[in-house]
């Protein structure tokens, strides 16, 4: 009974893939494990029976808030909401908890390369990480990534604890209750709305971001965005070592682009005798990724694989061997004369703002989704010139249709679907024309419809063809 005292007890709430992972990683410690859930659906109950099996006390369809009070640590996966009335339970009692990504790094020998931003963190995020192992690198990749790309912070923790690099993605809802998660390189992609559903205002959302830069210290290397005025602000006066990206200025130390280069300065010490010259580690065409914004990613990326071991000489190559990631701008292929493009990721107004620089006119904009608070209008001067009609669809579809037919007027033909998503699809291939390009970049989470913006890119993809069915 003693040892079984003195067992360190770990609470896990959430079973999601990030609560799996973590208890799997308790266990796997010898930590004694409670896991908890308000669904019983037959996936989470499914990942229930396998804890249990392997040891942990599983309680489904409610939470013991004593039970999960009473725990040595507290881990919460990032799917629960800050106002969940177990968070609030738990807050009254003056009980602590901690992010899934947290509670990993604890087991975690290797220095972190961290990824975060609105957009862009995942392209960046897998692109270090591919550098990095084409430099030679034992790299780990992790996170929120997702999507197949790579597992969470717990099963890393688990399987390469002592990489020589390990390289996480992690959103907001995982910055927000990090407490002694320390970088050696951190990243910023940008700063825009995300998460409305979530967060009451952008503040709050910014407030969890800033969490990155308020765990690094002295020791820490920065890559921000230097042309994001409020990335630059959050980053002002943060201790360490700041390296900017631009692909507006050349800042030093940081990397640009210069005409059609890729340009590494690695800037120089006050009073060098021979400080080093800036760098042409590449040309804009190797970067084989769609958009504009995706040279300011693979800027972000160089500058963090550099930080985090990679030699300038081995980018190149490595940057050529880079494919396009799923539901990123994905080519999906030509049908009829018409191109279509799965952005699925594009999950708010700024990504497919982002999508719609990145392809030519004429577009068939399919958007919708999940109603998030989403400023549909604002998306219109991102659209003229280039959208030709709109397929408005999902929960927020009636809103979508309604802001966007306001702030176009007749300029573009809006078209608000309901039904299933094949339906969606169908509007859109009947509005296209030879040409045209078809882009899902809905602006929108996709629960109304699909279990994750993934389900919906495949559903894309496999609807794009022109085929009887």
């Amino acid at each position: 009974m003693r040892e079984e005292r003195e067992r360190e007890q770990v609470a896990v709430i959430g079973l999601g893939a990030s609560g799996d992972a973590a208890a799997r990683l308790a266990l796997r410690k010898g930590s004694k494990v409670h896991v908890t859930d308000t669904s019983s659906e037959d996936a989470v109950a499914a990942r229930g029976a396998v804890l249990r099996d392997l040891g942990a006390e599983v309680r489904l369809g409610g939470h013991d808030v004593g039970r999960i009070a009473s725990a040595d640590t507290v881990v919460v996966s990032p799917g629960i909401p800050p106002g969940a009335p177990v968070l609030a339970a738990l807050r009254a009692r003056g009980v602590a908890w901690v992010s899934e990504p947290e509670f990993a790094c604890r087991f975690i020998e290797g220095p972190l390369t961290i990824v975060t931003g609105t957009n862009g963190k995942t392209t960046t995020a897998a692109l270090c990480a591919h550098l990095l192992r084409e430099a030679g690198v034992d790299v780990a990749l992790g996170g929120n990534i997702g999507g197949g790309l790579g597992p969470p912070a717990s099963t890393l923790a688990a399987a390469h604890p002592a990489a020589d690099r390990i390289v996480l993605e992690l959103s907001s809802f995982q910055l927000a209750d990090i407490r002694d998660l320390t970088p050696d390189v951190g990243v910023m992609t940008n700063l825009g709305a995300d998460h409305m559903d979530r967060y009451a205002t952008v503040a709050e959302y910014h407030r969890d971001k800033r969490r990155l830069f308020e765990a690094g210290d002295e020791n820490t290397t920065w890559v921000v965005n230097g042309d994001d005025p409020a990335v630059l602000a959050m980053a002002e006066g943060v201790p360490g070592t700041r390296l900017a990206f631009s692909l507006e200025t050349a800042p030093s130390p940081g990397a640009y682009l210069s005409g059609g280069d890729l340009v590494l300065d690695a800037g120089g010490s006050d009073g060098a005798a021979d400080p080093p010259r800036p760098r042409r580690v590449g040309a804009a065409s190797d970067v084989r990724l769609l958009g504009r914004h995706n040279l300011a990613n693979a800027l972000a990326a160089l500058l963090a694989a550099t930080a985090s071991g990679a030699s300038p000489g081995s980018v190149r190559g490595a940057l050529r061997s880079f494919a396009p990631l799923p539901h990123r701008l994905e080519p999906v292929g030509t049908f009829r004369g018409t191109r279509w493009v799965n952005d699925s990721k594009a999950t708010n107004a700024a990504a497919a703002a982002s999508a719609l620089a990145s392809v030519d006119g004429p577009v068939v904009l399919l958007l919708g989704g999940s109603d998030g608070g989403q400023d549909f209008g604002g998306l219109v001067p991102a659209m003229r010139g280039k959208v030709r009609a709109v397929v408005a669809y999902g929960a927020a579809g009636a809103r979508a249709a309604a802001e966007v037919a306001e702030a176009a007027g007749s300029d573009i033909a809006v078209q608000r679907v309901g039904g299933r998503f094949r339906e969606v699809v169908a509007a859109a291939r009947a509005a296209a024309r030879p040409g045209d390009t078809v882009l899902l970049a809905p602006a929108c989470s996709s629960f109304d419809m699909f279990a994750n913006y993934q389900v919906r890119g495949d559903a894309f993809r496999a609807l794009a063809p022109d085929v009887p069915r």
